[in-house]
């Protein structure tokens, strides 16, 4: 059955299939942006399951299609990852699982804030399409430009698909 789950991280098998996805994932943004050295790329079963991170997953005839993890503080839901398999490109994936969170917390925080390559159009013109808004960009480590973006709260059921 197609659906969007939660992910344990205490599943040694849904930490694999998860890993297997993110990297592909990964890879392709690597590309896109000219860096190689994502974080995610390395990532092994222990950092993700110490990750602290919230996730669910977006299943396809009972395989992981695409992920997406946040952490809430307060009144802010910080996005951290947003991986689609390269499989499951231009399917929605991605964008059924952010419409999954913003819904899920809409008009419960002041604001979503996520973070990807400055370069990365794809992942740009999605979190535009659903209402998000450069805050602005920065250069972590040379060679690498990042692109912040928030969005208000909204009120419930705002983006509910």
């Amino acid at each position: 059955m197609d659906m969007i789950r939660p992910i344990s991280l205490t599943d040694p098998a849904a930490v694999r299939e998860l890993l297997e996805v993110q990297r592909a994932a990964y890879r392709i943004e690597a590309e896109l942006i000219g860096f190689d050295a994502i974080p995610g790329l390395r990532d092994t079963e222990e950092t993700l399951g110490a990750c602290g991170e919230t996730f669910y997953g977006r299943y396809e005839s009972g395989a992981l299609a695409g992920a997406i993890s946040f952490k809430t503080d307060a009144d802010v839901v910080d996005i951290h990852r947003l991986v689609v398999h390269p499989a499951w490109f231009r399917k929605g994936i991605g964008e059924s699982l952010l419409r999954h969170v913003l819904a899920q917390y809409a008009g419960r925080v002041e604001r979503f804030l996520v973070a990807t390559g400055a370069a990365n159009l794809p992942a740009l013109r999605l979190y535009r399409k659903l209402g998000f808004a450069e805050s602005r960009t920065f250069e972590p480590v040379p060679g690498l430009r990042i692109a912040e973006l928030e969005r208000r709260g909204g009120e419930p059921g705002a983006f509910a698909r």
